[in-house]
């Protein structure tokens, strides 16, 4: 019973944000009551339950994602992203164009979310594809195939940093073992799979795109960042989150104990320290050095958080739908179906963030959902590696994007395509991201 109620929980979601156009904030909130109640939860204890885990999720995350958030802003409106972006082509040559747009959007998407990246670097491809006479399309799967695994599976990206959050894994680990997973995915989705694709769907590879979407603001590039800086400040919380990790994974191995180093290493390499000093970096390397005032920083720093506050209530949504499922026992029933099961915790969480990430669209909804229904599971496995089922369920959450998925129409559009091709495109590219992920996390889980 209690699945059959999650899956009239999921169908009611999907008919409030497609159906009657709701807010998807406010549809997560509607439909966490319903499921609370269905569930046989005492009405006393309903708004208790969704206000725990939507401060509990928010408590995990709002720190590294808002400071992330405002990182992300001051290298974009410095110019740092267009000078990764057009110095990276300009070295790759017109023969690799590919390589460099992947190769710049895997940068610039570390630091930036999903959509923000598609947005700034879809002006940039679309003037380098004119120059160089070929399609948008095939110059704008590789940055969406970059953009999309970054969000999948790197902190400080949403979706990763609360998961993680909630299964207790380790922010540092887990951005490491997702270098290591995007790095062959990238590769096969965005750089061979667009070649396959020319074949299936050949005249989306004729389209010019959409010269006015995502107009952002212009820069000579003599007037941006250098190459160098505009790199090292996108990746300095990276940087100091994998110094944190690498000392967890070499202590042990050492031998030796917590001694002042180590202290300082773990907390300049915590994911909020890495971020706030990350933060603080950029206001100097993107500002002050260059002479930019506080006030216009600041300006920068404020239209970051306040085009988040949406995401963070949808963020928070999915935290509130999660704590239900949990406090209304649906995650122990879960957890006694696959009692004694053979499937690895990694497959099974991949598994339900795929299924949820095709009914509901939003992959970070469907993340956080997923963390409810396989924590209860994993304290019945022994040993289990807690960042590979964090990157498990990052790549299921990427599975199949399709018509219920915001991101699927701002790919769509953006490159001028049609629904068919986008079909042909993105969505098979999106179900290989998802795949590739789950096969090298799986690999992973045999040597770690």
């Amino acid at each position: 019973m209690p699945l059959v109620i999650i899956a009239i929980g999921v169908l009611l979601l999907l008919i409030l944000i497609m159906g009657f156009k709701l807010n998807t904030f406010v549809s997560l909130i509607i439909v966490s009551v319903i499921v609370a109640l269905a569930l046989g939860m005492p009405m006393a204890d309903v708004m208790k339950s969704i206000e725990s885990g939507l401060g509990g999720t928010l408590g995990h995350i709002a720190l590294i994602f808002g400071m992330g958030a405002m990182l992300g802003r001051l290298i974009a409106d410095a110019g740092g992203a267009n000078r990764i972006a057009t110095t990276l082509i300009d070295k790759f040559g017109e023969k690799n164009i590919q390589w460099a747009v992947l190769f710049a959007s895997f940068i610039v998407g570390i630091a930036l979310f999903l959509e923000v990246t598609i947005v700034l670097l879809v002006p940039i491809i679309f003037s380098i594809a004119k120059e160089l006479k070929v399609s948008i399309v095939k110059l704008g799967l590789p940055m969406v195939t970059a953009a999309l695994c970054t969000h999948a599976f790197l902190p400080p990206h949403p979706g990763p940093t609360a998961v993680s959050a909630e299964y207790g894994a380790n922010i540092g680990l887990v951005l490491i073992y997702g270098i290591i997973v995007a790095i062959p995915t990238v590769i096969l989705a965005g750089i061979l799979y667009p070649k396959l694709a020319k074949k299936i769907v050949p005249t989306a590879f004729t389209r010019e795109g959409s010269e006015s979407f995502g107009i952002q603001k212009t820069f000579k590039l003599e007037d941006t960042p250098g190459f160098g800086i505009s790199v090292f400040t996108a990746l300095f919380p990276v940087i100091l989150m994998a110094l944190g990790a690498a000392i967890d994974m070499i202590q042990p191995a050492m031998g030796f104990g917590d001694n002042f180093f180590v202290k300082v290493i773990r907390f300049i390499g915590n994911s909020s320290t890495a971020m706030l000093l990350s933060l603080l970096f950029a206001l100097y390397t993107m500002g002050l050095r260059r002479n930019v005032s506080i006030k216009t920083l600041m300006n920068s720093c404020t239209s970051a958080i306040n085009s988040l506050g949406m995401l963070l209530l949808i963020i928070g949504g999915g935290g509130a739908l999660k704590q239900v499922l949990m406090d209304g026992g649906v995650g122990d029933y879960v957890a006694k179906l696959f009692e004694g099961s053979a499937m690895s915790p990694v497959f099974f969480a991949w598994t339900v963030a795929a299924i949820l990430r095709i009914c509901l669209g939003s992959g970070t909804v469907a993340t956080l959902t997923t963390a409810g229904l396989v924590l209860p599971s994993l304290a019945t496995v022994p040993d289990v590696n807690l960042e590979l089922v964090a990157l498990a369920t990052g790549a299921g959450s990427a599975i199949a994007s399709h018509v219920n998925d915001a991101g699927f129409w701002m790919v769509k559009e953006s490159l001028g395509m049609t629904l068919k091709e986008a079909f042909g495109t993105y969505t098979v590219l999106s179900t290989i991201v998802a795949l590739s992920g789950l096969a090298c996390t799986l690999i992973l889980d045999i040597f770690i």
